[in-house]
This record gives structure tokens, sequence and C-alpha cells, in this order.
């Protein structure tokens, strides 16, 4: 993929949020760094099924992490 600036991985972002914000298991939606390029990452509380989440958004990368559920300490 070509580079991402920054501008472009944000409104990757407001479109992630909206696409996949109601998923159950999405606990997170930020913008993050790979081979120095942005990309929009997406924080899980458990694994979905291959296919679910797309390799990329509005052509900005989308990383994708299992992280588990969020717990108040």
């Amino acid at each position: 993929m070509p580079q991402v600036s920054l501008a472009r991985a944000q409104a990757a972002k407001k479109a992630a949020v909206k696409r996949f914000g109601g998923l159950a298991p999405v606990t997170g939606v930020g913008i993050t760094r790979v081979d120095g390029a942005y990309a929009v990452k997406v924080n899980l509380s458990e694994p979905v099924e291959r296919g679910t989440l797309p390799s990329s958004i509005d052509g900005v990368r989308l990383c994708v992490e299992v992280i588990g559920r969020i717990r108040k300490r």
C-alpha cells in the first residue's frame, strides 16, 4: 500500500467507527503506524470469523488485534 497521510487515516478511522463500531467484539478503533505509514487499528475483545473485517478501508490498511475484554481495575 502507498504511504498514507494522517488526514487520510483520520477520515478512514471515522468510516471504520461507523462501519464496525456496532460489532459486539469491537472495543476500540484508533490510528497506528505500520512500516512508516499510518493505518487504522481495530481492537477486539475476541476473535471474529475470517472475512468479517476487510484488510483496508478507503485505501488505508486495517490492522486488527484481539486484546481481550476491557475491565475496570
